[in-house]
């Protein structure tokens, strides 16, 4: 179901190819495509687009198979470990053997640059950054592990990467904005967690496999309940003549953003 920025997925994505965002819908503004594979083991699913594609393993064993390039990986969860995706441009087609059951999320936005394709693991991660440690109580502490952006592949145009939010705490704050378009999309420690997004001045309520569209330099910010843990694919696609590079926080918070701001907060 999709209202307006928001799309529910509450029963999770049926085995085969699931489409979340498509280009060319009139309800998706972010000029990408999003969407979920699910792959019982021994099948394979073989794509060629004529776009720039990501495809991140979520959870179990495959083989990525490119050209003469083969790359065995495997995930055990998301939560608990770093991101593995393949990377390929517009005159790639890749082939996924299931070596298991396994779940995969594919990216997809217009590029005309070629550049050669790559796998993203643990040994090439752009950072995997404590963000929020020792800071306002950690109330806004989580784990930021971006895979790629224009420092480490500047021919991309996307930005990729996960966000792994404690119990109760906030995320992807202070409220900030960018210019280009963003997709949030959300997993729970536990299936009936919950949590809060802002958009912009009102505020929506994310459960179990949501996806969030973010357009239009809309403030953006989440929380999540105490007892669940919060798992955020997000990803960003560059503007001609406008890559993403920082967001603006809203000025009002932005002190939140410094060790300065422990000595001011009332207890």
């Amino acid at each position: 179901m999709l209202n307006n920025v928001l799309i529910h997925n509450e029963h999770g994505f049926s085995d085969g190819y699931t489409s979340i965002l498509k280009i060319g819908d009139e309800s998706n503004e972010t000029g990408m495509n999003f969407a979920c594979l699910k792959l019982c083991k021994n099948e394979q699913y073989s794509f060629s687009s004529s776009l720039e594609k990501v495809c991140l393993l979520m959870t179990g064993k495959v083989m990525f198979q490119c050209n003469d390039q083969f790359y065995s990986v495997e995930r055990l969860g998301y939560f608990e470990y770093d991101p593995i995706a393949w990377h390929g441009s517009a005159h790639h087609s890749i082939n996924i053997i299931a070596l298991s059951d396994c779940e995969l999320l594919i990216i997809e936005a217009e590029n005309n640059q070629h550049f050669d394709a790559m796998l993203w693991d643990q040994n090439n991660l752009l950072e995997s950054d404590h963000r929020g440690k020792n800071l306002l109580d950690d109330a806004s502490y989580r784990i930021v592990r971006t895979m790629f952006d224009k420092r480490n592949r500047p021919e991309s145009n996307l930005v990729v990467g996960e966000i792994i939010t404690f119990q109760g705490r906030w995320s992807s704050y202070p409220p900030h904005y960018h210019s280009q378009p963003e997709v949030y999309h959300y997993r729970f420690s536990e299936p009936q967690g919950f949590a809060l997004a802002e958009n912009g001045e009102t505020a929506l309520k994310i459960k179990q496999y949501d996806t969030y569209s973010i357009v239009k330099k809309q403030e953006h910010a989440h929380c999540v309940a105490p007892g669940y843990a919060l798992y955020t694919l997000w990803f960003i696609r560059h503007l001609p003549g406008d890559p993403y590079q920082l967001p603006t926080f809203r000025q009002e918070h932005e002190w939140t953003r410094y060790k300065s701001a422990n000595s001011r907060i009332w207890k």
